[in-house]
């Protein structure tokens, strides 16, 4: 219990909303940890902070996107290879590369707003040298539309979901390490 208490006090604390806004960031270049998984403690301790937290996770992954974006264009070969080869494979990249080329924003739009692999994407955006104007802009729009579901699906349970979380702490942990290493052992075998 004094672990919970201790991880919802530090999600309540003012720093937390540039934990998310950096979290966010890496997220866009190479994490592969959803960004709900960074915006849920904070607005489970603290349903006031949800527009922050919505605003400072929309700010980073758009910064993210930004500098991937910029990997893809002037980086490529370094360090663009060097993300793909070590978060994923050349034969993800050139799935998403085909993808790009065939759908276009359609694609943009459904990586903003759902799980697809953004960074990818994003990369592959700044290889092609996708308009970066309207690339940034789609992406802004459906990277914000997520977050604010997010955000208020987690507002408006927040009760709910500081019971469930008190209740069942330690099931949600070890059910969220299994989730993180199946997904991990899934990107491992593709």
């Amino acid at each position: 219990m004094k672990l919970q208490h201790y991880l919802l006090k530090k999600s309540d604390h003012p720093a937390a909303l540039w934990v998310i806004f950096f979290l966010t960031v890496c997220e866009s270049i190479f994490l592969f940890v959803p960004p709900e998984v960074f915006m849920t403690p904070t607005i489970v301790a603290n349903k006031r902070r949800a527009v922050g937290v919505v605003i400072a996770a929309s700010l980073g992954s758009l910064v993210g996107a930004a500098i991937a974006y910029m990997i893809g264009v002037w980086l490529f070969d370094t360090v663009g290879i060097w993300l793909i080869e070590h978060f994923s494979t050349m034969e993800k990249f050139e799935a998403a590369r085909q993808m790009f080329i065939t759908h276009g924003l359609l694609i943009i739009l459904i990586a903003a707003f759902t799980p697809v692999p953004f960074k990818l994407l994003t990369i592959c955006a700044g290889f092609l040298r996708f308009n970066p104007i309207l690339y940034l802009g789609i992406t802004a729009i459906g990277r914000m539309m997520r977050f604010a579901i997010a955000g208020f699906l987690l507002w408006r349970f927040q009760e709910q979901a500081n019971v469930i979380v008190k209740k069942y702490f330690w099931q949600l942990m070890l059910f969220a390490i299994i989730i993180a290493a199946a997904g991990l052992w899934l990107m491992w075998l593709l």
